[in-house]
C-alpha cells in the first residue's frame, strides 16, 4: 500500500506543481489563492475517484488487459518523467486566468493523463478499495503541499523547486521501466 501511495504521489507531482501554481497565481491574495487551490484538488480528486470506480468497467468494455494497460501506463508515465526532468515552458501556454476553473490546475496539472492512467492501471492490480485508500493517502499530502505552496516556493526559490521536480521525474522514470518490465513479463507469462 506504501508503494502505491508514493508512486500515486509521485504522478500527482505536487513539488512540480508547487513552481506552476504559484506562477499561475502570484497575483492573487493569499486567501483566494488557498481557495482556488483547495477547489481545484478537490476537483482533480472528484475526477480520479470517478477513473478509480468506471476503471473496470471501460476497461472490459474497450477488451483491454492489465498488461496493456502497465505498458500503456508505463509509456506515459515515462514521457511525464521526462518532462519533469526536461521542462518545457507549461505555464506559458495557459497564462494567468481570470478564474482558473478546472483548466489548468485541476487538468491537466494535477489530475493529467499519467495520473489517470495509474489510477486505471492499479484498479486493474489491487481492487478499488485499495486504489481509494492509496489515492486519498496522496491526494492529502500533494493538497497540503500545494496549500503551502507559496512558503515551499520562497524557501526553496525557483531552482530548488526544479531541482526537486527533476529528481522526483528520476524516480518516476525508474518506475515507469518497471511498469512496463511488469507488463511486458504478465504478457509473455499469460
Amino acid at each position: 500500500m506504501l508503494q502505491t501511495i508514493l508512486l500515486m504521489l509521485i504522478v500527482l507531482d505536487p513539488f512540480g506543481n508547487i513552481v506552476l501554481v504559484n506562477s499561475l497565481l502570484h497575483s492573487r491574495p493569499p486567501a483566494e489563492r488557498r481557495r482556488i487551490i483547495l477547489r481545484e484538488s478537490v476537483i482533480a480528486l472528484a475526477l480520479l475517484l470517478l477513473a478509480a470506480w468506471t476503471g473496470r468497467a471501460v476497461m472490459g468494455a474497450l477488451g483491454l488487459q492489465s498488461y496493456s494497460m502497465g505498458i500503456a501506463g508505463g509509456i506515459v508515465l515515462f514521457l511525464i518523467a521526462i518532462g519533469m526532468i526536461f521542462p518545457a515552458r507549461r505555464v506559458t501556454e495557459f497564462g494567468e486566468a481570470d478564474d482558473p476553473i478546472i483548466v489548468p490546475i485541476a487538468i491537466p496539472l494535477i489530475a493529467g493523463p499519467g495520473s489517470i492512467s495509474l489510477v486505471l492501471l492499479l484498479v486493474q492490480q489491487n481492487g478499488v478499495v485499495d486504489v481509494l485508500v492509496a489515492l486519498f493517502g496522496a491526494w492529502l499530502p500533494s493538497t497540503v503541499l500545494l496549500l503551502l505552496s507559496p512558503g515551499i516556493h520562497a524557501m526553496l526559490g525557483a531552482r530548488g523547486s526544479r531541482a526537486i521536480e527533476r529528481l522526483t521525474g528520476m524516480l518516476l522514470i525508474m518506475m515507469s521501466v518497471q511498469m512496463v518490465l511488469d507488463g511486458v513479463k504478465d504478457f509473455t507469462t499469460r
